[in-house]
């Protein structure tokens, strides 16, 4: 299965990427040649970063999807905070040069949806995270519990996120992103079996994390 048809802008950033392309426009108009080539590779930059394109579903049953382009940085046994209950957690760092898209992790309906505010910190700093601008959305996928939590970074801080309890989501679905460098923690039953390590890139939506045996 394949989500929806390429898109060159994803869907949550047309204001800025008409700003972006605005300003370049005008940049390139009246300012000295020699600018105009800078201008023109950030106009590039951002729509690689802005970029949409469908993403292929993997068939598998029971598996959990990654939620965003990036690479994992841990892999460990928690508390999640979020829903109450012991967890295997799985932390992935999306770059700022990665598509900044949140996609469903599993199919599912949301039980919750929690926002946090938070100051400014790197997103990849562990001490940070619990501090951080944050949501998590709490799935509820065929009697197991999914939470995705989207950590906002330093730079344009800003978290998007589209669904509200009770919304069904598919696996691959956008529901929402987080712009210029974030943190994706996935929280996941207890007796889930990582399919990913530390370390390794994985692609939102095509790549598996982990899989989950009968509760």
């Amino acid at each position: 299965m394949m989500t929806p048809s390429f898109v060159l802008i994803a869907r949550q950033h047309p204001a800025w990427a008409a700003v972006a392309m605005g300003a370049a426009a005008v940049g390139v108009a009246v300012l000295p040649v020699w600018f105009a080539p800078p201008l023109l590779l950030a106009i590039g930059v951002l729509a690689w970063r802005w970029r949409q394109r469908p993403r292929v579903v993997p068939s598998q049953p029971g598996v959990v999807l990654a939620p965003a382009d990036g690479r994992i940085v841990r892999i460990d046994r928690v508390r999640d905070p979020y829903a109450d209950r012991d967890a295997l957690r799985i932390s992935l760092d999306s770059g700022w040069v990665d598509s900044p898209v949140s996609r469903a992790s599993v199919d599912g309906v949301i039980r919750s949806v929690q926002y946090f505010p938070g100051p400014a910190f790197h997103a990849s700093l562990d001490p940070a995270s619990p501090m951080h601008e944050r949501n998590a959305v709490v799935i509820d996928s065929a009697g197991q519990t999914i939470t995705l939590v989207q950590v906002a970074g330093w730079l344009a801080r800003r978290i998007l996120c589209q669904v509200r309890p009770g919304d069904t989501l598919t696996r691959g679905q956008r529901y929402g992103g987080v712009r210029f460098g974030a943190r994706l923690e996935v929280y996941l039953p207890a007796h889930a079996v990582p399919r990913v390590g530390p370390g390794d890139r994985v692609s939102a939506t095509t790549s598996i994390l982990a899989s989950l045996s009968p509760a």
